[in-house]
């Protein structure tokens, strides 16, 4: 049985044995238990152990779905109104701290900081205080460094003031101990493990895709300033990334998305998935296997057809696309189609394939999401409900850099609006596949900095950034209907933490 770590810590049980004779002595080891003293005695143990810091990036995918759903560009869609209930509740802006979907994103981004904390306590001597050296080591722990960053930025990001611990892991001392830590702390915790991170990592990685390299924790970083409005900052790591020359935009956008555009040439770091080891539908999102579920639920719900020729595969019909975000993209711009897929026109354009599917499902927009519909045969579970999908999260694409370093030049302490239009026309060149200036943007002060963001809406929609862009830059209230100001910035702490760890809530909640 997997366990995973709230900062409410369940109360530990322990039972005495009966008492022994002093030769009948037993160590954990003779009943075959797994100690501590077991672990990290040589550098692949801890190669291993880093792995495992990257698994509870995998139970973090609903951070995406939520994004969306809780700004303008989708609802939570679904069969009816308690169909997905957390998602619904968060999408009408009535919900509450008993809510599983921010529980486990939550719990989850703990466990992964616990994970990390567990090696960074351990790395100058492990736990029997034996040091062990091997080739890598600094550069491993860059990653353990970044990957801590991440999971405490969507912790930040999502409920504000959270826990802060990096010295150990969590035990059942801390029970009632840990208090929130200002969003600001945690900020500075964020930047000091970035920055160790780009001391030691690698620009690039060989085996397996999605490790952590310096221009990945640059590139976060860049964004955790943004975030903070750390503007000249971000101007500085962000260009370094750009000025590497390690990345390049891909010509066809829709092709980012295909399994055959995972870890491409815009890819600065994303979150692997696999089909291998499927679960069934009704057990918990870490529990599935190491594939993305939530692909499953941008599926069109009862889609079927008679022809061979279709591709994609049934689902649930939840996180649809609004028709507001589908009209915001102009005429030409190949990421219209690339993000919202119209079900009815795509039945209409292939008439012989037989295409069948339920046309009505809650809060129907007539819209899916195209960037991660599933698609026949990628699964790796078999029945009716098909949970694991080997989709890869695009976390950070270069476009994303492109466009935080237009903003942040655009607002920095010297403003430089012509590199800001530079980059921004760099990613709208592609949208319109055109080598001329004629979707070119040349405002400049304010309105290019609002040019900047909706771009950011289009080039990205659908990827679970727009919810946190508009809460970052102010527009959230005037863009999201039933946004309340000093309220709804961050999600409300979950019940078990407030009961069970003493912690304080959100304001509002």
């Amino acid at each position: 049985m997997k366990k995973y770590y709230h900062i409410a810590v369940a109360a530990l049980f322990l039972t005495s044995a009966v008492s022994c004779k002093k030769y009948l002595a037993k160590t954990p080891e003779d009943a075959y238990q797994v100690t501590a003293l077991d672990y990290l005695k040589t550098g692949t143990d801890y190669q291993t152990m880093a792995v495992s810091v990257y698994t509870p990036l995998q139970w973090l995918n609903q951070v995406v779905p939520v994004g969306d759903i809780a700004s303008d560009n989708a609802v939570a869609g679904g069969e009816s109104a308690s169909d997905v209930l957390d998602l619904q509740q968060i999408d009408d802006y009535s919900l509450t701290p008993v809510n599983g979907t921010l529980s486990n994103i939550w719990q989850f981004a703990y466990e992964g900081v616990n994970r990390a904390n567990y090696l960074t306590q351990y790395k100058a001597a492990n736990p029997a205080g034996q040091s062990v050296n091997f080739a890598g080591k600094d550069a491993l722990y860059g990653e353990v460094y970044f990957l801590r960053a991440f999971y405490y930025f969507t912790l930040a990001k999502m409920f504000g003031d959270v826990p802060l611990f990096t010295d150990k892991r969590l035990d059942i001392s801390a029970t009632g101990q840990i208090k929130r830590s200002p969003k600001a702390a945690v900020y500075l915790t964020i930047e000091s493990d970035l920055n160790a991170a780009i001391g030691v990592l690698p620009t690039s990685q060989t085996g397996a895709a999605g490790r952590a390299t310096k221009y990945a924790a640059q590139a976060l970083l860049g964004k955790v300033y943004l975030y903070q409005g750390k503007y000249d900052s971000a101007a500085t790591v962000l260009q370094s990334v750009i000025a590497a020359n390690a990345y390049t935009l891909v010509p066809d956008f829709k092709s980012i998305f295909l399994l055959a555009g995972e870890n491409g040439p815009e890819s600065v770091f994303e979150i692997q998935y696999s089909s291998v080891g499927a679960a069934s539908y009704g057990v918990q999102p870490a529990e599935q296997g190491p594939g993305n579920y939530q692909v499953q639920q941008c599926g069109v719900r009862g889609l079927t057809a008679s022809s061979p020729l279709m591709p994609y595969a049934s689902g649930y019909s939840t996180n649809l696309p609004t028709q507001d975000l589908n009209n915001a993209y102009s005429p030409g711009d190949q990421r219209k189609a690339a993000t919202c897929l119209d079900i009815d026109a795509y039945s209409a354009a292939n008439p012989s394939w037989g295409i069948k599917y339920l046309v009505a499902p809650y809060k129907n927009t007539g819209l899916y999401s195209q960037k991660y519909q599933p698609y026949i045969g990628q699964d790796g579970s078999s029945g009716a409900f098909q949970l694991n999908y080997p989709n890869n999260y695009r976390t950070i694409r270069y476009s994303d850099v492109l466009l935080m370093a237009a903003e942040a030049l655009n607002k920095s302490t010297a403003p430089n609006d012509v590199l800001a239009q530079t980059y921004l026309n760099q990613v709208r060149r592609r949208a319109f596949q055109v080598n001329d200036a004629s979707h070119d943007v040349t405002a400049t002060g304010s309105s290019l900095y609002l040019a900047i963001i909706n771009e950011r809406r289009l080039e990205f929609g659908m990827e679970g950034e727009r919810f946190f862009d508009l809460v970052r830059t102010g527009q959230a209230a005037s863009v999201i209907p039933g946004f309340k100001v000093g309220k709804n910035e961050v999600f409300p702490i979950p019940s078990t933490e407030v009961t069970g760890a003493g912690l304080t809530q959100n304001a509002g909640y």
